[in-house]
């Protein structure tokens, strides 16, 4: 019905709106492949929890014609049933071991993005944003490793002639109508969307609601001889987009593993006025009311220019490394076994000479995990990941061996279930929190300073069934991750970036 050919056209040149009002050369630094997997009467029979096995065919096929490309997958197909308040299905399960390349020994892991699927019903487009909070995100779209994306707006401007009674429903940045949250999930599993890109609006008179051409973006037609374009909207459109901006980065990057790929397009992201408006309701928000949000717009709308470049007062450090979360000596039950020590290269008296003026910083940690083969998926030892991964900043006045012996402690407190104290407050969603799923992101705010004596930060490991399922063997695997850590300095007119780029020389990551 033309779905495909919709999202192929966002997916290479975007939002064809502004392509076509103007006469500038249009430069695509990728190619597009395409799998169809269809849901229509005939094709794909069956419910959608044996769609696992067509996903996996749909990412062989490909791969088996031109096993050397470099790939991000799309898939904006999801499923209303089998949802169960973010618990593992079949279907996202597969999207995880696929991406963490659980079949290959994890020698080819790869970049999925995923729709979080769409809020169907007129009615409920006129209760947005209260909609969005109880329509949960889609199968297979909880899958921890795929990178979930929803859908916001910047549509607001009805241009039909016969629709002047309209008017639209959600504000200009604000979340889509359409848009599903993790919202009634169980608090334990990720937070999703990851993500959020431009999805349509859709407007209300008195009688109810509807989407219309104008609210929604312009792309390709499947049958060109009969029309050239079309309109897209929701997390479909959003996906295709998500996917183009991966495609993006891939292309100026080449070497970057899909871990880090993931993790810049989130490390981009920031929340619309709109968005912070919305679901941040107090003087001094709660970590609680950040977690909301992040369950409603992800980490909010990404920016290429961001994810790719830095400038003078804002700059991004990327590390790629990997450590053994676990260790065992004879028949003895495993332990933890490693943390990493990244320092870093920050510019201190440049810091220094800013004292108590406001800085942010923003560290993102993106690994895969490897899903539980056993479907007793239940917060037990029995858990549905193999690892967890954590990180962790030194704090002012904290000496190295005092950050150590912290970070061990907190370690500790992840095997055992304890709650760590002490929390640093400096940060937006913080630890208890932010480190749920395969991806974490937060931002601390405070002094230049105290960010200036922040210089060490530690990744270290949490439970996973890697350590308690014993018989597997699985104990001493090796997990990679991706770190991604900026400083930004807004409106301060100090070279952070040639200050830094002069440290970079500089060992930093201490094994310990």
């Amino acid at each position: 019905h033309g779905h495909g050919t919709a999202l192929a056209g966002l997916s290479l040149v975007g939002d064809l709106t502004d392509t076509l009002d103007s006469s500038e050369q249009i430069e695509i630094g990728h190619r597009l492949e395409s799998v169809k997997l269809l849901s229509t009467n005939g094709d794909n029979p069956g419910e959608s929890k044996h769609h696992g096995y067509l996903t996996i065919e749909a990412v062989a096929r490909p791969e088996v014609t031109a096993p050397n490309r470099r790939r991000v997958f799309s898939m904006a197909v999801t499923a209303r049933d089998n949802r169960d308040r973010g618990r593992p299905s079949a279907w996202s399960a597969t999207l995880d071991r696929l991406a963490a390349d659980a079949e290959g020994d994890a020698t080819n892991p790869r970049l999925i993005i995923v729709s979080a699927g769409n809020i169907s019903d007129p009615n409920a487009w006129a209760q947005c944003p209260h909609s969005n909070s109880s329509d949960g995100i889609h199968d297979p779209a909880q899958a921890w490793n795929a990178l979930t994306v929803g859908a916001y707006t910047e549509l607001v401007h009805i241009t039909e002639p016969d629709a002047a009674g309209y008017l639209p429903i959600a504000p200009a940045g604000g979340l889509s109508p359409f848009s599903t949250t993790s919202c009634t999930w169980q608090p334990h599993w990720p937070l999703k969307p990851d993500v959020v890109f431009e999805g349509g609006n859709a407007a209300k008179d008195e009688i109810g609601a509807v989407w219309m051409p104008s609210l929604c973006l312009l792309t390709t037609h499947h049958l060109p001889t009969e029309r050239m374009f079309t309109t897209a909207n929701a997390t479909s459109a959003a996906t295709a987009l998500a996917s183009r901006m991966a495609a993006q980065i891939m292309t100026v990057y080449p070497e970057l593993k899909p871990e880090t790929v993931r993790g810049l397009i989130v490390h981009s992201a920031d929340w619309t006025d709109a968005m912070r408006s919305t679901f941040l309701t107090s003087p001094r928000p709660s970590k609680s009311e950040y977690t909301q949000l992040v369950r409603h717009c992800g980490y909010g709308v990404p920016n290429l220019h961001r994810a790719l470049w830095s400038v003078s007062n804002s700059l991004t450090l990327i590390v790629e490394s990997s450590l053994h979360p676990f260790q065992r000596h004879g028949q003895a039950q495993p332990k933890l076994r490693d943390m990493n020590l990244h320092q870093l290269p920050w510019p201190l008296e440049e810091l220094e000479s800013l004292g108590e003026t406001q800085v942010e910083m923003r560290v993102t940690l993106s690994y895969f995990i490897e899903p539980n083969p056993s479907e007793r998926w239940i917060r037990t030892r029995y858990r549905y990941e193999s690892h967890g991964l954590r990180f962790d900043v030194k704090r002012p006045y904290e000496s190295g061996d005092d950050f150590r012996s912290r970070i061990n402690a907190a370690a500790r407190d992840e095997e055992t279930g304890s709650r760590s104290r002490g929390e640093d407050s400096g940060w937006l969603i913080g630890p208890q929190n932010r480190h749920k799923g395969a991806l974490h992101s937060d931002i601390w705010k405070g002094a230049a300073a105290d960010l200036a004596s922040r210089g060490i930060l530690a990744v270290y490991p949490a439970l996973g069934w890697w350590k308690t399922r014993t018989r597997l063997e699985r104990y001493d695997r090796m997990a990679r991750y991706s770190l991604i850590v900026s400083i930004h300095a807004p409106e301060i007119e100090v070279e952070l970036y040639n200050a830094i780029k002069n440290k970079i020389s500089v060992q930093s990551v201490v094994d310990v």
